[in-house]
């Protein structure tokens, strides 16, 4: 799976965006559902951006990879493989 960046996908929604303000209604099929996977892609990115602060803060305030790991309901593991890039800590 290809990865791209907060600011990559930030642009195709917005680029997405115009485009779908741009079309004539009269010749439109109903594209609320398109928007709403936008709003909704755009919100897990935030939440995601949300957690991996959270991490990084436990890690800075010395908590395990175990600790971390029940909150977020994985394997310490899948925590640690998942965050560890991602914190300073």
């Amino acid at each position: 799976m290809t990865k791209h960046t907060d600011q990559e996908i930030n642009e195709a929604a917005a680029r997405f965006e115009q485009w779908a303000d741009a079309l004539d209604p009269a010749k439109l099929e109903d594209v609320n559902d398109l928007r709403e996977i936008a709003t909704a892609a755009s919100a897990m990115r935030a939440d995601e951006a949300r957690l991996r602060e959270a991490v990084q803060i436990a890690r800075g305030h010395g908590h395990s990879w175990n600790r971390i790991a029940v909150a977020l309901g994985v394997s310490r593991q899948a925590a640690r493989q998942r965050y560890a890039e991602k914190t300073t800590a």
